[in-house]
């Protein structure tokens, strides 16, 4: 039986830089749809199935951040941001808000590709159905739980609601408790040795996780920083 291929959406009014992207996308058996518009896009993404959104910052209709938003509130897929722009602070908030990375433009075509296939091979792994159903994996740290079988977590018995990648990343270090890791290596071990991007991405994600799990963000219990090192989880 053949192997269907995996769709990606190109939200992108760029007619050239959309079509470039799709041709080689195209080469790499992908199965690409292009959206100019961000309204438009933001209802197909919500539409169809697919297993990574390309988004561009700046659209017409709507903006890629809105978007974003949007989507990720209702869809956990990968969502590669491509932007024109530079600042720090317009790459922290499409992070913040559930983009998984980011290129800015101009950008390697390889480059761009090899991220694609990059996240899609991760998403498709953590996704997949196991053959059997294994016992479900709890960590109980009393005001905060973690249920991995689920991809669940419980803070103060309120369920919170985390990105995927959030999820990896604070499992990931409550299961290494008292262990520190430095942002390249979290960043190696949750988007990928085979990633190319941005170590800030976890430091960002680190943020979003305090403000969601910490009583006091500002003063953390659970993921505590060791400056000049990197990251640890403790639960005393």
């Amino acid at each position: 039986m053949k192997e269907s291929k995996h769709k990606i959406l190109i939200i992108e009014d760029d007619p050239d830089i959309a079509a470039l992207i799709k041709d080689y996308l195209d080469l790499e058996n992908f199965d690409s749809v292009i959206e100019k518009d961000g309204i438009k896009g933001q209802e197909c993404a919500l539409k169809e199935a697919f297993s990574l959104i390309l988004l561009d910052l700046m659209l017409p209709g709507k903006d890629g951040i809105s978007i974003c938003k949007e989507i990720r509130s209702k869809v956990d897929i990968p969502i590669l941001m491509v932007t024109a722009r530079t600042e720090d602070i317009d790459i922290i908030r499409g992070l913040s808000f559930g983009a998984d990375d980011y290129i800015t433009k101009p950008f390697s075509i390889a480059e761009l590709v090899a991220r694609v296939k990059s996240h899609v091979a991760r998403y498709t792994r953590l996704t997949k159905k196991p053959d059997t159903i294994k016992e479900m994996d709890e960590l109980d740290f009393g005001y905060l739980r973690i249920i991995h079988a689920a991809h669940k977590v419980f803070v103060d018995n309120n369920e919170i609601t985390l990105t995927r990648k959030e999820f990896d990343l604070l499992y990931f270090l409550a299961s290494n408790r008292d262990i520190v890791f430095s942002k390249e290596q979290l960043y190696d071990r949750i988007w990928g040795e085979d990633t190319y991007g941005d170590i800030s991405t976890v430091t960002v994600h680190i943020k979003r996780l305090r403000e969601k799990i910490e009583l006091k963000p500002s003063e953390p219990k659970y993921i505590q920083t060791l400056w000049g090192t990197g990251y640890k989880f403790t639960s005393c």
